[in-house]
């Protein structure tokens, strides 16, 4: 891979690193979301920095952030934007809601409604929404970022799986260690570091580095590697769903930024390996279906069905 380009993503790791303390392997997986040109669900409880992630990603590209709260009386209209009659000119004007930045941040989606939720299919599938029989474009790069709290129920909205789908991944955040944990107390003295990031790289710079990714190379027999794992979870007695084609696609680009990001030009079997359960774990519906227990339960099948299938050499 063009050493320029190595330089972009490390820079572009390094400067989130600055304000996310001891998180590389969640910092990554935020990248190869970016690079991949997908969006990413953070899972997790309060407090743990979720939100900071989302923001320290968004001030490192120097385009469009919005932040969108979800309540239970959010509308469609208040994301996507609504047609305003404009009396001077005696025409409906349209007026654009949050959803038209570079990266939002869609926080604590699982708190509205269905309807709401689904308002933004459109949006993270074609990256367009469609108002009033009128198509408008988003902005490239596009990237959502949601979090959610998996613990908490009350007065909340399950995502659909059609809404998990099109997250190309989903991941936990987890405590951090004492000494990094230790880094954030001394590090919020004087306020929050976030606000005082600069970007890293542009919109321009991530596009090419968006469109580099797609053209890593990936071997016949990686390619099987990956097949080979997604047929396994259609076939496995402990689910009741398996991975759709969506999916495959989804860990297939998933794979290629990732080596990006490592500075190949090239898919090694470890990239689909290691991005196996959170890619795949989402999309997945075990037998016995419990929401509260279903996110453990399917990562675990995932792991195991990816421990029994043999790795080309």
């Amino acid at each position: 891979m063009a050493t320029d380009l190595q330089n972009l993503v490390e820079e572009l790791e390094a400067n989130v690193s600055q304000v996310v303390y001891g998180k590389h392997d969640v910092v990554r997986l935020c990248v190869v979301t970016l690079l991949a040109g997908e969006h990413v669900l953070l899972e997790d409880v309060p407090g743990v920095g979720k939100t900071l992630i989302a923001k320290a990603l968004a001030r490192s590209v120097a385009g469009e952030f919005r932040r969108i709260q979800f309540t239970p009386d959010l509308l469609p209209s208040d994301i996507l934007g609504s047609s305003l009659y404009n009396q001077t000119t005696n025409e409906f004007t349209f007026s654009r809601g949050p959803i038209f930045a570079n990266i939002v941040l869609a926080d604590e989606i699982n708190r509205t409604t269905p309807r709401t939720q689904s308002a933004l299919l459109e949006a993270m599938s074609d990256q367009q929404v469609s108002i009033d029989g009128q198509t408008h474009e988003l902005p490239r790069p596009f990237m959502v970022i949601a979090t959610q709290n998996p613990y908490e129920f009350e007065g909340t909205y399950p995502l659909p799986e059609s809404q998990l789908d099109r997250f190309l991944l989903r991941t936990r955040i987890g405590y951090p260690g004492r000494d990094n944990e230790r880094e954030v107390l001394t590090s919020h003295r004087s306020g929050d570091p976030v606000n005082d990031l600069q970007p890293a790289l542009d919109c321009a710079q991530v596009l090419e580095l968006q469109e580099a990714a797609r053209k890593v190379t990936v071997d016949r027999a990686i390619e099987d590697y990956l097949l080979d794992i997604i047929a396994a979870t259609r076939e496995c007695d402990e689910l009741h769903v398996g991975i759709s084609t969506r999916g495959a696609l989804g860990l297939y680009r998933a794979s290629q930024a990732l080596a990006l990001v490592e500075g190949r030009d090239y898919v090694v079997p470890d990239d689909v390996k290691h991005l196996s359960v959170p890619v795949l774990s989402h999309r997945v519906i075990t037998k016995g279906y419990l929401h509260g227990g279903q996110r453990d339960a399917a990562e675990a099948v995932i792991k195991r069905l990816v421990a029994e299938i043999p790795v080309p050499k």
